[in-house]
């Protein structure tokens, strides 16, 4: 049985649960599923409730299947449906490869103005304008990188990854303690010869994350926590994570996350800094939003979807937002605010 929970912000206990929410099963166990308050005080409490009460009508009304993991920076309030389920990651998986990006620049493994040549057998189907582009074609790797996040596209995808390697985006993906987040191969090309998929590969396809660790991935790129653990920050970290997010500010896709947030109050054009991922089962939204009362970032996924068109009013489209509104309602009801200024992790933290 899915289970939905709001976690207290002092314990981060174990979830009991981590199947996804269905909607036809859970109709008739409505009454059994917990609510757990996140805040204290009775009027919190009561909003809390209140949240809870519409993200689970809204999940359980979904044609499909959802995983969720929400939280407020500020506040530590969260709220999850499922957050530790394995789930296909789509094109969200390419936050990964943008972080590692960020890492390799910043230990000078890498350069934004890397040159990176496209040539006719790199073009891929799928997402994206560089299928359609003239070749040889010289880019370089900030090019690549920012198509790959603001169109999605996947033929410079495979270039990032060719240009960063495979193997140090999976190891990077490792040290961060993601345990169910992987990348398996490039997109929309065969496995190489020799090369052994996990055995898993082909439930999940390109990648598999949860939603509580793709919101994870997240909430290092909003702090901008690049540095290893017990070193310092560089001079230039700031500087590196405020072009990550400029590319995740003007992000195409904005029919789930940003679909309602867009036209509430405080909004501006960088209020939300979010990467998505489509499949014909799958819609995916993983977004920071700037808010009156805080940073809040939000990790849902939508899967096995009865809904498998590509038009404007997708289900899984459809619930996403609707999740997405009806959180930053209840954490923040005067609306979104611009994005604060540079990347210190302590005041996105609220500390």
């Amino acid at each position: 049985m899915g289970r939905f929970v709001t976690e207290l912000p002092e314990r981060r206990s174990r979830w009991l649960g981590n199947l996804p929410i269905r909607s036809v099963a859970l109709k008739p166990l409505l009454g059994l599923l917990c609510l757990v308050s996140c805040a204290t005080g009775g009027e919190a409490q009561s909003a809390s409730s209140s949240l809870g009460e519409q993200v689970r009508a809204i999940a359980t009304a979904h044609h499909g299947d959802v995983a969720l993991f929400a939280e407020n920076l500020k506040t530590h309030q969260t709220v999850a449906i499922s957050p530790d389920t394995p789930v296909q990651t789509a094109s969200v998986i390419k936050l990964t490869i943008l972080y590692e990006a960020l890492e390799q620049i910043r230990s000078g493994k890498a350069h934004f103005d890397d040159k990176i040549m496209l040539t006719k057998t790199d073009q891929v189907q799928g997402s994206g304008v560089l299928l359609f582009y003239d070749a040889p074609l010289s880019l370089t790797l900030k090019d690549v990188l920012t198509m790959m996040i603001v169109m999605s596209d996947n033929t410079a995808t495979n270039l990032a990854i060719d240009h960063l390697g495979l193997e140090n985006i999976d190891a990077r993906i490792a040290k961060l303690g993601l345990k169910d987040t992987y990348l398996y191969k490039k997109v929309f090309t065969p496995v190489p010869a020799g090369v052994v998929m996990p055995a898993d590969q082909k439930k999940f396809g390109l990648g598999k994350t949860t939603a509580r660790e793709m919101a994870m991935v997240m909430t290092k790129i909003v702090r901008c926590e690049l540095a290893e653990p017990g070193s310092s920050t560089q001079a230039d970290d700031a500087k590196l994570c405020q072009v990550a997010l400029k590319m995740l500010h003007v992000q195409f896709y904005r029919s789930a996350i940003p679909r309602y947030l867009d036209g509430m109050p405080g909004a501006t054009s960088d209020s939300i800094a979010n990467k998505t991922g489509s499949l014909d089962a799958v819609r995916n939204d993983v977004a920071a939003i700037s808010t009156k009362n805080g940073m809040v970032v939000i990790s849902v996924f939508t899967f096995n979807n009865k809904d498998h068109s590509w038009g404007a009013e997708q289900e899984g489209e459809l619930t996403i937002a609707k999740l997405a509104r009806a959180i930053v309602q209840s954490w923040s009801p005067e609306g979104l605010a611009a994005w604060p200024a540079g990347s210190d992790k302590e005041t996105l933290a609220g500390k």
